[in-house]
């Protein structure tokens, strides 16, 4: 009687009696693991296996035996290397195995960066003052990790004009070389947008961080440096003041 592999985990119901001899359980066709490995007796054209797992004596089995094994740990015959000589097979919990992957995988997707998404508002009569302005904010954003989605809005007739929204965008782009580089370009028009999308540079960061380390050290060793100064032991204010010199002698005249 053929049967699939069982859930593995520590409270799953222990078999009642020894498990049937004859044909070696097989894996259902399961769309979520779309044929990933080969286990137990889906695994065919091969002679013997390298076998490896926990409770067994690693080595070189013919291919019956490596199945008859792990049926009598009552756990699963998985390849995992079916291109060494010979294939490599592991005994495991494949229903656990596949379980542990796809938490890895959603914890990853989790802790993964998010990409973070400033935008740019530009006219296509944007004048210098507010281009600035906005150049400032966009390399700050860029500085940051995030990306900065640049884009010209025409407010009625003035799409007819949309090559002024490509020299702005142009220049735009050449202001930020050091900071961010276009994911797009030339820019898209979406309606009445024309959009730009950068993303940050790497380097652009680590020299940020760099220079904000610098000058950290600096400000510390300038703090270190002033702590570090001895007063000076009081001198006749005569030495190196002319005025109190002059004073003093014009004291002395008076007092003759």
């Amino acid at each position: 009687m053929a049967f699939t592999p069982h859930n593995g985990g520590p409270n799953r119901p222990k078999p009642s009696g020894a498990r049937p001899k004859g044909q070696r359980p097989t894996m259902q066709n399961n769309n979520n693991n779309k044929d990933e490995h080969r286990i137990n007796d889906r695994i065919r054209g091969v002679k013997e296996v390298r076998l490896v797992g926990d409770n067994v004596t690693m080595g070189i089995y013919p291919i019956q035996e490596a199945m008859r094994i792990a049926e009598e740990l009552e756990l699963d015959l998985v390849e995992i290397s079916a291109t060494a000589d010979p294939p490599v097979c592991k005994v495991m919990d494949y229903q656990k195995f596949c379980y542990q992957q796809k938490k890895k995988a959603k914890e990853a997707k989790a802790n993964a960066a998010k990409v973070v998404v400033k935008e740019i508002r530009f006219g296509p009569q944007t004048d210098d003052h507010d281009y600035e302005f906005k150049l400032r904010h966009a390399k700050e954003f860029l500085q940051e990790g995030s990306k900065v989605k640049a884009y010209v809005f025409f407010k009625g007739r003035s799409i007819l004009f949309k090559e002024q929204g490509e020299v702005l965008l142009a220049r735009f782009t050449q202001d930020l070389q050091d900071f961010g580089k276009p994911d797009n370009y030339p820019p898209t028009l979406e309606g009445k947008r024309m959009i730009l999308i950068f993303s940050p540079k790497s380097g652009s960061q680590k020299k940020d961080q760099k220079k904000d380390q610098a000058n950290k050290a600096e400000k510390k060793q300038q703090t270190v440096e002033i702590k570090g100064v001895k007063p000076e032991t009081p001198r006749d204010l005569t030495e190196t003041n002319p005025l109190a010199a002059a004073l003093k002698e014009a004291g002395l005249k008076g007092e003759e």
